[in-house]
């Protein structure tokens, strides 16, 4: 199955809502493997995340989460390898998990220290300074059962929210199809070839033989000029917008460059194609 991620706007509900919260979120794939979007662990996390067996144990455990979230198909809570809670819920579409919501590095209201002797007996594994992990873990946030279950319920609001607006979609397309309606999505933004790859879960050299492909020929950044430039055409014909105005909501933010790649791709200047091909109303 094909899943595509609005990146952008995937980082700006996950940013946004962790600015507000203060509350770490992360977004993992249909694969159980965190997607980056930004943002940083706690202190408590980032130690376990130096240490590569940490790094390891961290992975396993968001992997099995995923798992037994898709088995009870809903929100499931736990505790991770290191003792501390985090939940995890599935993003559906067409009934089936493409994605999922997680957040976490919490501790609940039990006594801190009741909670840091039941993780440091799982910690046997651990090289680092365990005052200094002991220290990171205390400084972690606290909420109550309450607290995270409302916090659950705003998730699920969210979870709905990204699959009713496509920003993680399933999709069974070809490649070829994907890279073309991503790039209907998307022309407007910056884009770069590692961008695109990523977004697409697609290795560069595929990408660019796509590209290629539908490019008769060229390359990704100048299938990328073609698919802005039939958007500044419309815009040409459809508004009084300035030339340079139709440039930058394309994505061309080189006014000059925006008309030396226009008349490559047309063989006129934007000024001339609007002249010559806008009707005015006495010829409809």
């Amino acid at each position: 199955m094909n899943i595509l991620f609005n990146s952008d706007k995937l980082l700006r509900l996950i940013t946004n809502l962790q600015s507000f919260t203060g509350i770490s979120t992360s977004v993992y794939d249909a694969d159980g493997k965190g997607i980056q979007l930004g943002g940083e662990h706690c202190a408590f996390c980032r130690l376990m995340n130096a240490d590569p067996e940490g790094h390891a144990r961290c992975q396993a455990s968001d992997a099995q989460a995923v798992r037994r979230s898709d088995a009870v198909r809903g929100l499931y809570g736990y505790r991770c390898h290191a003792g501390v809670n985090e939940m995890v819920l599935p993003i559906y579409d067409s009934g089936v998990p493409v994605a999922y919501l997680a957040f976490g590095q919490l501790l609940d209201t039990a006594p801190t220290e009741q909670q840091w002797e039941a993780a440091r007996k799982t910690l046997g594994w651990y090289k680092g300074d365990l005052a200094e992990l002991k220290e990171a873990f205390f400084q972690m946030r606290r909420l109550s059962p309450l607290e995270m279950n409302a916090y659950a319920e705003i998730l699920e609001a969210l979870a709905l929210y990204i699959r009713q607006e496509g920003v993680i979609r399933s999709a069974e397309y070809t490649d070829q199809q994907k890279l073309e309606l991503y790039l209907d999505e998307h022309y407007m933004e910056p884009l770069s070839l590692s961008r695109i790859a990523g977004d697409l879960h697609m290795g560069t050299t595929k990408l660019c033989a796509l590209a290629k492909k539908l490019s008769g020929g060229s390359t990704l950044t100048r299938l990328i000029a073609q698919r802005r430039v039939e958007a500044a055409k419309e815009l040409l014909l459809k508004s009084d917008a300035p030339v340079a105005a139709v440039a930058e909501k394309v994505g061309f933010s080189d006014y000059n460059y925006f008309t030396k790649i226009f008349k490559s791709v047309t063989g006129i200047t934007p000024s001339a194609y609007r002249k010559e091909n806008r009707r005015s109303p006495d010829r409809f």
